[in-house]
């Protein structure tokens, strides 16, 4: 059984359970997941694509207008049909839905449509063993992207240049460059989230990709120094190993999502900064969105112990962050998927991390 039938056979064991009759996928993520890694954006800022997949007990289709219906058959549909409806009145296309199903839920559900519940995600966060397969091609490219980004970087460069070579880079092996956040010695030091600017880099840079391919995202930090590291900063960036080492041994466990928050929250304390954990999310699980969910005291509490899953933690300290996106294997094994062996590293809780890059 092929991928997409697979994720059809078990979104309608769900529709069943739940008693949905019609099921209506607007968003790209959702898109993305039922056709195997379509892509339904036209402007990526757009969470509901220009094409859906509905989905009935019995067959399948994917909606969409005059636009866009060639492109999305060409190479988006994932093997479903194509139905085109014209782009200037919405009235045919409701009208086709409203001869399959008279009761209809939807991710971003209209009018008299119905809401799905926060449990629909467990079907994303189980990967198909292609999906992983694709995480795996997507993860080495991200990480390479940012070592060619960052070894044209220098320290009279602009934010904003640093930013531009890491979305060139992602741009040219096919990776969507969702985010490119690029910040200096001075915002990086004062802010979790320093959005790019045009700030020179001065002695150091860091770059953070939010990468997505086949409806897939890659997360990446990466750090370089035009100099010698101060002993606070060496002292940062082995901080934020620490913590991160923590939450890896609890993702390794398959615990909850409060579980891990407790895991990285008792790890901030043990180096004597309790709060750090306050002043920045931590990551969480990923696939088809940046974060899927991002790990709190809130988050679900079921165990992370069935299928394949990704995961993206970003612990950070002031001037320090590290990030990298992993695969939980069903055998508690940790796969770290953006790896470039190029990239410096450094050996950590039996594992190699990606090191700062110092040009001393």
């Amino acid at each position: 059984m092929k991928e997409v039938e697979r994720k059809l056979k078990r979104i309608r064991e769900k529709m069943s359970a739940e008693r949905v009759s019609a099921l209506r996928l607007r968003g790209v993520d959702w898109f993305a997941w039922a056709t195997g890694g379509g892509d339904s954006t036209v402007a990526f800022n757009e969470e509901a694509g220009v094409a859906e997949v509905l989905i009935t007990e019995s067959q399948a289709w994917i909606l969409t207008n005059r636009i866009e219906a060639e492109r999305i058959r060409a190479g988006e549909a994932g093997g479903l049909e194509v139905v085109e409806f014209p782009w200037e009145s919405q009235g045919p296309r409701e009208a086709f839905v409203r001869g399959k199903a008279k009761a209809v839920h939807s991710d971003y559900p209209r009018g008299e449509e119905q809401g799905l519940s926060e449990t629909w995600r467990e079907l994303r966060l189980q990967l198909e063993p292609e999906e992983v397969a694709r995480y795996r091609s997507l993860g080495t490219d991200a990480a390479k992207a940012l070592t060619t980004a960052l070894q044209g970087a220098r320290g009279e460069m602009t934010e904003g240049a640093l930013a531009g070579l890491a979305a060139q880079a992602c741009w040219n092996v096919g990776i969507q460059p969702i985010l490119t956040m690029a910040a200096g010695e001075n915002r990086l030091l004062h802010y979790r989230h320093p959005i790019t600017k045009l700030e020179k880099l001065g002695r150091r840079g860091m770059i953070v990709i939010c990468g997505r391919r086949n409806g897939l995202f890659a997360n990446v930090t990466r750090h370089v120094f035009f100099g010698p590291m101060t002993e606070a900063e060496r002292r940062a960036q082995e901080g934020v190993l620490a913590v991160e080492a923590a939450v890896f041994r609890a993702t390794e466990e398959g615990l909850s999502l409060p579980e891990c928050y407790g895991a990285l929250s008792a790890a901030y304390a043990n180096l004597g900064t309790p709060a750090e954990v306050h002043r920045h999310h931590q990551g969480g699980s990923c696939g088809y969105r940046t974060r899927e969910e991002v790990a709190s005291p809130e988050s679900p509490t079921n165990s992370r112990r069935e299928g394949a899953r990704a995961y993206a933690w970003n612990p950070s300290l002031p001037g320090a962050k590290i990030e990298d996106t992993v695969l939980r294997h069903p055998d508690g094994k940790l796969e770290i998927l953006t790896v470039d062996p190029a990239w410096p590293t450094t050996e950590y809780a039996g594992r190699k991390r990606p090191a700062p890059d110092v040009r001393a």
